[in-house]
């Protein structure tokens, strides 16, 4: 028998990778799976961006780079960085990773020391919790609501401070929620976290694109506490470029420096094809990824006209993102007569298999009362999806 470490033993499987997987499990039985689960944008990259990689080919640009990244790729996203938020760094202080994922793991384990507290602004991304523990912190939630538009109000951020607490990780726009804070919000938070010294902050703006109410507003915009603040962004969700994998932090000069010796012991480098790609994303056309948002745009309003026609759904409308989170918690112990709802895993497990509709349980963000359903699909797919849920969901008693 395989003794495996405790580490692993102990770690939570995502839950949104878990629902896709069973999701592909009943499509090889040749069920037709509507996927709600993955957040990942059903559009392809844009042609100026392969254009841009495939020419990085032919270049022979095939070889190691830089940890950090290329030099001229981390310039890039400092004029991204100066043009859209209006924020200064140098190429120093960007480092570039396999994806936004690794960034966020690679400040916590730079950060954070076992039993030191990491708060978590609830509901949250599935990975953040899991990448405390792996460090050997100290998870904490605190709960926003949908009264609330899921958003933390200052005071709930100032009770939940303690004198162990090292680090804040949020998301604006939210996965799982699509919630938006404003800049006068995050101010608030902010004067909130400059009262305490030893407090960082990473502020995850992956779907900064994605945005339906305005200019985005990055919490590094205020000096008075830009010096504890982490900025995580990346190309997957406004360029369409999951699989590419770059993510990257804006961060002070020793977090930055941390970061880069932490990744050389892991992965080194990101991709050197995608980086050149990178260059064309973040400073040319954006006229596709605005393309992309206003598409989403229209299937949140359709999708939310027909999640409110079913009974027991109680929504809020997400600002941004492509998630909308439902309170489901009337179905709560209804039954089918075969299975019984004891909660939102249930729920969505009852729902892949009934309505053969795949979504995530709540529990999974730090929330045991609503699912995450994605309506990163096409309009087809979210209205065949939402007709099969209202059917299923109308046989719990």
């Amino acid at each position: 028998m395989v003794k495996l470490s405790d580490r692993i033993v102990n770690l939570n499987e995502s839950d949104t990778l878990k629902m896709a997987a069973l999701a592909r499990q009943l499509q090889s039985k040749g069920i037709k799976v509507i996927n709600l689960s993955l957040g990942e944008p059903d559009f392809d990259t844009p042609h100026h961006i392969k254009a841009a990689a495939k020419q990085a080919i032919d270049d022979n640009y095939s070889h190691y780079t830089p940890v950090s990244g290329y030099l001229d790729v981390r310039q890039a996203i400092v004029q991204k960085l100066k043009r859209d938020n209006g924020l200064d760094y140098t190429p120093e202080q960007i480092v570039i990773s396999t994806g936004a994922k690794q960034s966020i793991a690679n400040v916590v384990l730079c950060l954070v020391n076992p039993g030191e507290e990491v708060l978590l602004p609830s509901p949250y991304w599935v990975s953040y919790a899991a990448q405390v523990e792996l460090a050997e912190g100290i998870a904490t939630e605190v709960k926003a609501t949908l009264a609330n538009g899921f958003k933390i109000t200052p005071q709930q951020l100032a009770q939940a401070i303690k004198p162990h607490t090292k680090l804040i990780i949020f998301s604006s726009p939210c996965n799982p929620t699509g919630a938006v804070y404003s800049k006068e919000e995050l101010q608030a938070l902010a004067t909130v976290i400059a009262q305490h010294d030893n407090l960082y902050v990473v502020a995850d703006e992956i779907y900064e694109y994605i945005n339906y109410v305005g200019k985005h507003e990055s919490l590094a915009q205020f000096d008075f506490i830009k010096d504890r603040v982490i900025t995580v962004n990346g190309l997957s969700k406004g360029f369409a470029m999951t699989g590419w994998r770059l993510g990257y932090i804006a961060a002070p000069l020793p977090i930055a420096k941390a970061c880069d010796k932490m990744q050389g012991q892991f992965t080194s480098a990101t991709c050197s094809i995608t980086q050149r790609a990178a260059i064309a994303a973040l400073l040319g056309d954006l006229t596709p990824t605005y393309a992309m948002r206003d598409a989403f745009k229209k299937r949140r309003d359709l999708i939310l006209e027909l999640l409110n026609d079913i009974p027991g759904f109680i929504t809020d409308v997400p600002d941004g993102a492509f998630y909308v989170f439902p309170d489901v918690s009337y179905y709560l112990g209804k039954t089918d007569g075969e299975t019984t709802i004891q909660n939102v895993d249930d729920l969505s497990m009852y729902l892949l298999n009934k309505a053969h509709v795949s979504t995530v349980n709540g529990m999974a963000f730090g929330d045991d009362k609503c699912i995450r359903i994605s309506y990163a699909t096409s309009e087809e797919n979210i209205k065949e999806a939402c007709r099969r849920m209202k059917e299923a969901l109308a046989l719990l008693g």
